[in-house]
């Protein structure tokens, strides 16, 4: 296999299909995360958003995210669109979810406090809301950048002329495992690369919060 990628390396491909599918998984995940993370505060901070958000996201959770790459096609094309909107709507899901019940699972003592204090609605969105849910959306985040990878390597291997997918599409049908096996590896890696990532921002962010760690 080292031969493999310094092959690929050698010739361009490699890091031309890993450039075009990482900027690929970055906007759609951009996408998801604005859409994800919007929706949740709407629904988790008003009645009348949970009303009318949370239960079209409930219903379209359920939807098998790779059934809908023929209707992305005949709507959106055959380019880059369809390819981010399936990683968006991967990505959207588990941060809705884990963002609106980190909210709704907020401390109402907390919430109660924060009022007694005189805090205005936004300072306690901001200061009280927001911090409560920050776990759960954490955990909704690490979730989501595993089914954006998912996504992305469904989208690449059913419609693409470049990409990881792609390759491993081209290489299937020379019948060369190694590039399969090689580009199988390095997606793993990147969603490796990408958890640890948010474990980083974890120990960052939640400094406050004292858990158990193991023995």
């Amino acid at each position: 296999m080292a031969r493999t990628f310094l092959e690929l390396l050698a010739n361009g491909q490699l890091l031309e299909s890993l450039q075009v599918s990482l900027w690929r998984v970055s906007v759609g995940f951009a996408i998801g995360l604005l859409v994800g993370v919007g929706l949740a505060l709407f629904a988790g901070l008003w009645r009348v958003g949970e009303n009318l958000v949370d239960a079209p996201m409930q219903m379209l959770r359920t939807m098998p995210w790779a059934g809908l790459v023929p209707l992305l096609i005949i709507w959106l094309g055959i380019d880059e669109a369809p390819k981010i909107a399936l990683v968006a709507f991967a990505v959207a899901f588990p941060l809705y979810l884990n963002t609106f019940a980190g909210i709704r699972n907020v401390d109402k003592t907390l919430v109660e406090a924060a009022r007694t204090l005189g805090l205005n609605r936004w300072n306690m969105v901001f200061q009280v809301i927001l911090p409560g849910s920050l776990p759960s959306l954490l955990v909704g985040l690490r979730y989501s950048l595993g089914s954006a990878w998912l996504a992305l390597v469904f989208a690449e291997t059913v419609n693409s002329q470049s990409g990881l997918g792609y390759l491993i599409t081209y290489a299937r049908e020379v019948y060369r495992v190694d590039i399969v096996v090689l580009c199988l590896v390095i997606y793993a890696l990147l969603g490796l690369g990408a958890d640890l990532i948010v474990r980083l921002l974890e120990k960052g962010l939640l400094q406050w919060r004292q858990n158990f760690v193991g023995n």
